[in-house]
């Protein structure tokens, strides 16, 4: 038995590879360009049980001979355009629909033709909506608003992936990512838009000082292995009892937690005021609340192995050991 990956060579998705081959999963990596030596490296140590394909999920027939004898049981699809700059949701608007809608309908029309055990769709916290109170607590049942070509499209995802569920009897499950950070976070063709934590751990290896700008600004980061392992907690669970789960730290640290963390990280790092300097992923449109974790803690049993200190340490660690200074 096997579970297919899409998008396996990117951020997130190279994480969730990993997890699931160190838990004993047979994996198929997926993705549109094939492993680059950073992707192999990070890998290296289960690389055994880790299958790269390479392929496009706009192409039916590139997915079929990906799950083609390998007896795939469990889909984890986490392929997506992350188009959240203005200009590159307005200069390439129909990729991000095709990519993001067209692509999961694949993903799904696949898994109609297997002994599917379960179809996990990774969507995104963004479904919630953008101008949200920062002060607020986003539970999965709330209404959503989303907005954007980006938070629309995992929306109607999310509902196709438990809609094709129903009709053809499989068991399915969205996930809702907070902000990501950690290994493997670098721009690509479909990511451009990095983390705070990208910014500052790659000063801090550069020798740069870090710029501070308003310290009240806030976002609820979850270090990358511990969203990992939250989904594939989730998909290997017997039993769920909900169709949508939030994957988040359970708070919102503001710049100045962070930068605290960082100083506590690394005591070494230089932090300077800059009243004028405004993160590009933390804009005030994009704010929002806390997302709540009742769902993953009480009927999944997760609970994530990092606070801030130790992920921004060991994100730090695996910048040096692997050379990675972008």
């Amino acid at each position: 038995m096997a579970t297919l990956v899409t998008g396996g060579t990117g951020f997130v998705a190279s994480n969730i590879v990993k997890t699931l081959a160190q838990r004993g999963h047979e994996v198929v990596c997926f993705d549109l360009v094939p492993p680059n030596d950073m992707v192999k490296a990070y890998h290296s140590e289960h690389s055994s049980s880790i299958t790269y394909v390479q392929g496009d999920i706009l192409k039916p027939g590139d997915l079929e001979g990906a799950a083609a004898g390998r007896n795939v049981t469990k889909i984890v699809h986490a392929a997506v355009f992350t188009g959240i700059r203005r200009d590159i949701e307005r200069d390439r608007s129909r990729s991000i629909v095709d990519i993001n809608v067209t692509g999961t309908a694949n993903l799904l029309d696949l898994a109609t033709t297997l002994s599917m055990e379960r179809f996990l769709y990774v969507s995104s916290g963004s479904v919630y909506g953008e101008g949200l109170d920062p002060g607020g607590v986003l539970q999965e049942e709330i209404q959503l608003h989303p907005h954007t070509l980006y938070a629309s499209t995992k929306y109607a995802s999310e509902l196709l992936t438990r809609r094709y569920g129903e009709l053809h009897g499989f068991r399915t499950v969205s996930t809702r990512l907070s902000s990501p950070y950690g290994p493997m976070e670098r721009v690509t063709g479909h990511r451009a838009v990095m983390s705070v934590l990208y910014e500052w751990t790659r000063d801090v290896v550069r020798g740069d000082s870090i710029r501070l700008g308003d310290r009240t600004a806030s976002r609820d980061y979850t270090y990358v292995a511990d969203t990992a392992s939250a989904i594939c907690s989730i998909l290997d669970h017997a039993s769920l009892s909900y169709g949508e789960y939030n994957i988040a730290s359970g708070y919102a640290p503001t710049l100045e937690e962070i930068a605290r963390a960082m100083k506590e990280a690394r005591p070494s790092v230089q932090i300077v005021d800059d009243p004028a300097h405004q993160e590009q992923s933390l804009r005030p449109d994009t704010a929002r609340g806390c997302m709540d974790v009742t769902r993953l803690r009480e009927d999944v049993g997760f609970r994530p192995a990092y606070d801030l200190v130790s992920g921004i340490r060991e994100y730090l660690e695996w910048r040096e050991a692997s050379g990675f200074r972008d």
